[in-house]
């Protein structure tokens, strides 16, 4: 039993490892889709590697070379995660490593129910960026809800 939890521990501290690795040196492109829509939008996007931290993306005025754009990734292409990467090297010259999708039912469960109608309030109603608005609008984080929005694929996390 010793040498079991020994291999164990030996295999999660390598995995802590890689992993730290790997955050450190890739590129994260996270996507907010609103899948209230009936062909799905990206609403909000960021890059994130622990060099630069967080970049805000505004959708809309990202595109590629055929000028198709950020947030019509779903309505313009059959693999738009492809076409996501191809935007984010095309408008800004990095290259994303992974990809996080969170959907409209992941946000609610971990930024609280009226996320969505606070960013419109703050970015509609009073003016603001979609990037302050969705920072004011995050007042609080749930941790418990990562784990469950991943297992039911409301967060999708993959290499793209």
């Amino acid at each position: 039993m010793g040498k079991i939890l020994k291999y164990l521990g030996i295999i999660i501290l390598i995995c802590v490892i890689v992993g730290l690795i790997l955050s450190a040196t890739c590129n994260v492109l996270i996507l907010a889709a609103d899948t209230s829509e009936k062909i799905p939008g990206v609403d909000m996007a960021a890059m994130w590697n622990a060099g630069e931290g967080f970049q805000w993306i505004y959708p809309g005025s990202s595109f590629n070379a055929q000028h198709h754009t950020l947030h019509n990734i779903y309505m313009d292409s059959n693999e738009p995660y492809a076409y996501a990467k191809d935007i984010i090297q095309y408008t800004y010259n990095k290259t994303p490593n992974i990809c996080v999708v969170v959907d409209n039912d992941a946000a609610q469960a971990l930024f609280g129910d009226h996320l969505i109608d606070n960013i419109r309030q703050h970015d509609w109603g009073e003016g603001n960026s979609r990037g302050d608005s969705i920072m004011m609008s995050i007042t609080s984080l749930n941790p418990l809800a990562i784990l469950p929005s991943i297992l039911s694929g409301h967060i999708q996390i993959f290499p793209i």
